[in-house]
């Protein structure tokens, strides 16, 4: 087990450091952030100063092995465009997506798990088709799709929820569907698929003929055998639900993560666009790192 946990922390520090590399030379490619930051008319002099005071007259290998110390620190340096540390208004934006992402992941994992579970249960039925239906929409249509419905409808149309902001508990609803929608879909086909091949082994065949009661079956010796694969998943769409909701939160004007990133990017705001990336990036690294592990003592043959 000891080789093991080493093993993947390894990959872990070897992957962040990759990750680190990739990061700093895309926000760079973007071009010179100079040139938004400081006034057409300003001389070559000021452009000179404005570079040094952000530590772009460095070379590319200096910046980056400063970015890379900073990292490890989470000091990512002043954001250009907020003038102040890039972690401060990464934190400060974070709640908001943080809460609207545990709304989205409960109602995607809760109601995703359920109705797969209860398709292979019950197979070939008319809740099956349902299933399956609910699925292959959910991957079909794209989430900004489904919130720009949603907008049409139930702000504009019916007024019932507000278009925008994160003021009330009324905002969730929509956004935290529209975030939730592909991930509960993928959830379910997965969670189906996974019961589907428990179902039909002998060991839960000879469950039932002993004669226990059928929820039992299901949720303690079934769906525990078929739970690995919906744990992996579920795992990476939590980072998702924190900090992949891009444009999910550009749709509904959501004060978080996914519209800061859209705003760093247009301002080539490098120390904000890297921390915002990096942070993103490690938090999915260190969670299938706590997977693995878990995986581990759920199944120790996988550690051997």
């Amino acid at each position: 087990m000891t080789r093991y946990l080493a093993s993947r922390l390894l990959q872990a520090i070897t992957t962040i450091v990759g990750i680190s590399l990739i990061v700093f030379a895309l926000a760079h490619m973007s071009g010179d952030a100079t040139a938004l930051l400081i006034p057409p008319e300003a001389t070559d002099t000021d452009r000179l100063a404005l570079r040094q005071q952000l530590g772009l007259d460095k070379t590319i290998a200096d910046q980056y092995l400063l970015f890379l110390k900073g990292a490890f620190t989470l000091d990512f340096g002043n954001s250009f465009r907020f003038g102040k540390p890039a972690l401060e208004v990464y934190t400060d934006r974070f709640g908001a997506t943080l809460a609207l992402g545990l709304v989205a992941a409960v109602l995607a994992s809760v109601i995703g798990i359920l109705i797969g579970v209860y398709g292979a249960v019950k197979a070939g039925k008319l809740f099956d088709q349902a299933t399956k239906l609910i699925a292959l929409m959910g991957q079909a249509i794209p989430s900004f799709l489904i919130g720009i419905v949603m907008i049409a409808v139930f702000a504009v149309m019916f007024r019932w929820l507000p278009t925008s902001g994160n003021r009330s508990w009324e905002s969730f609803i929509m956004p935290s569907i529209a975030l939730a929608w592909f991930s509960l879909a993928s959830l379910a086909r997965l969670s189906r698929s996974s019961m589907n091949d428990v179902l039909s082994t002998d060991y839960i065949k000879l469950a039932r003929l002993k004669g226990l009661p059928e929820n039992k079956v299901i949720w303690k010796h079934a769906f525990r055998n078929a739970a690995l694969p919906i744990v992996t998943m579920f795992s990476l769409q939590i980072v998702y639900f924190v900090s992949g909701s891009v444009i999910v939160e550009n749709v509904f004007s959501w004060p978080g993560i996914g519209q800061l990133s859209i705003q760093a990017i247009q301002a080539r705001d490098y120390p904000l666009v890297q921390a915002i990336v990096f942070i993103s990036s490690t938090g999915i690294v260190l969670l299938n790192l706590v997977v693995d592990i878990l995986y581990g003592f759920i199944d120790p043959r996988i550690s051997r």
